[in-house]
């Protein structure tokens, strides 16, 4: 049982999802050797995006500032974690994250796509601890799937 990793994210008052079925002719992770590989996760909650459009600074109507989109890359973060588990079944067999990669779905003048990234980041410390940190890749793109404003895929070690 995942007991360590599974009690730190119960202790951040979060709980695992199920694994978001995928979009299209895809799965959801794979194992190769050691690694588990994510596809990319959205911020799906119960089937649904909490959020859409592109990233911006400005307030304007159908964009998602960067606090909330931060808060939807955390999402992203713990639907990729399930996605993990749906593999390895114990958590606590992570031995590191990897890589990151995070894409933002920004406005032409929004340049903040790592602060956003961070969110996913942020929440992989916390629930791996030192196995949590991590290289990384914050992209900015024009337009993410269901128009979501972000998305993240993982590469996890494991023993």
């Amino acid at each position: 049982m995942s007991e360590e990793v599974e009690a730190r994210i119960a202790r951040l008052g979060l709980q695992l999802p199920e694994v978001a079925k995928p979009l299209a002719a895809y799965a959801p992770a794979v194992v190769s050797g050691n690694h588990v590989y994510t596809a990319g996760q959205l911020p799906l909650v119960s089937g649904s995006l909490p959020a859409t459009g592109v990233v911006s600074d400005s307030g304007a109507e159908g964009t998602v500032s960067p606090e909330r989109a931060a808060e939807l890359a955390e999402r992203c973060a713990l639907n990729a974690i399930a996605a993990v588990k749906s593999q390895i079944e114990d958590l606590d067999r992570v031995q590191r994250i990897v890589k990151v990669t995070g894409f933002v779905a920004s406005a032409p003048d929004f340049y903040g796509q790592p602060a956003v990234v961070d969110g996913a980041s942020t929440l992989l410390g916390r629930v791996f601890a030192g196995a949590g940190v991590h290289a990384r890749s914050a992209v900015g793109v024009s337009v993410l799937p269901l128009n979501s404003p972000v998305e993240v895929e993982l590469i996890v070690e494991f023993a």
